[in-house]
């Protein structure tokens, strides 16, 4: 379609602006212990999903976030080091940072790797959720750079033929840069659904379509209050891909996520999160104007083609977000009033003025 997503009808939400919005995140995550710097980039990220109509991975997590600040899953004081690097590559330790923190130093990282060496990858160790892994390689493509980034998480998707959880919904994010017009972003999950729009659907009553979720039994459902587990995308194709990803991520820097949860291993059930980061210097390897051109020629063909009757206008992956992003910034951000209650509840705690109340 080529209009945005339609917000929720407007005695159901408050409508917040962006500014206003990401100056309350900053601050009721600089109360909760971290550093300006850090708190910052937290808003930036969430924010960013919000205005694209990512609001599964929005200010909903919030409250998610705060509680395990409370609980000592995040370490809202981490010192993020460096283990092991080479020429083109290296292993950051996060020290339980939360997600946006560690991502964004990674994939800064990355880019500086790749400016260097043509290639930078950047293994991220235990961190924290990673929030829209979209904004990352987006900032990358915005330097002209390409970008890969993917992570692993605990198991709360099935793995396909299962009745119980047994993969993540894990993420993958791929953006290159255009010469006309906002880069190229994939951004998605390995499962049907993220867990994000689930717990959104429980809050606000909203009912979800089949084939999205199993309850705590394993069986179907589309009660939102009771479904737990995600499916997997494409079935086998999503949870294959979920399984590699804890592989290549997780293994290779020795911090087992899915094996220690699923065996019930001593520390095995607190969150933790695996992730990488991949830049490629595109002009190492090509001229990147010429590589600009031809991803906005492609582009043309593709939206070119014969379209299905029931389609208004064939998209590219991130095109839908861009256009959200740009009717939120002038319209301002409609937020459920189910998740408003939630964020007023902190800023209550916090001794803030919630956004949206004057």
């Amino acid at each position: 379609m080529s209009s945005p997503p339609p917000a929720p009808p407007a005695t159901a939400v408050v409508v917040v602006a962006p500014g206003d919005l990401q100056g309350f995140v900053r601050e009721l995550f600089e109360r909760a212990g971290m550093p300006a710097e850090h708190a910052r980039t937290v808003a930036d990220v969430l924010v960013w999903a919000n205005l694209r109509g990512i609001d599964s991975h929005g200010v909903l997590r919030i409250p998610r976030y705060v509680e395990m600040i409370d609980t000592g899953v995040v370490n809202p004081e981490a010192t993020i080091t460096i283990r092991t690097e080479t020429p083109a590559a290296l292993l950051i330790e996060a020290d339980r940072a939360i997600g946006p923190v560690a991502l964004t130093f990674a994939m800064r990282a990355a880019a500086g790797k790749a400016r260097e060496a043509g290639v930078g990858l950047a293994f991220v160790r235990a961190t924290t959720h990673t929030a829209a892994l979209g904004y990352y390689t987006l900032k990358a493509a915005e330097e002209g750079l390409a970008a890969i980034a993917l992570a692993g998480s605990w198991p709360n998707m099935a793995y396909h033929g299962a009745r119980a959880a047994g993969v993540s919904t894990s993420p993958i994010s791929i953006a290159v840069p255009r010469a006309d017009g906002a880069p190229v972003v994939l951004d998605i999950g390995t499962g049907v659904v993220a867990v994000g729009k689930l717990t959104q659907a429980r809050k606000t009553g909203q009912p979800i379509p089949p084939g999205w979720a199993l309850d705590s039994d394993g069986n179907p459902t589309t009660d939102p209050a009771r479904a737990e587990i995600p499916l997997p995308l494409g079935g086998p194709k999503g949870s294959g891909l979920a399984l590699m990803f804890e592989l290549i991520t997780s293994l290779i820097v020795a911090n087992p996520i899915l094996a220690d949860h699923l065996d019930g291993t001593p520390g095995g059930q607190r969150h933790k999160q695996n992730a990488l980061a991949l830049a490629i210097d595109i002009a190492r390897f090509t001229d990147l104007a010429s590589f600009r051109k031809e991803v906005d020629g492609l582009v043309r063909i593709l939206k070119g083609l014969p379209r299905d009757p029931a389609v208004l206008e064939i998209l590219m992956p991130g095109e839908r977000g861009h256009r959200t992003l740009q009717q939120r910034t002038r319209q301002d951000i409609p937020i459920p009033r189910a998740i408003m209650n939630d964020l007023s509840s902190l800023a209550r705690k916090f001794g803030l003025t919630p956004p949206g109340s004057g």
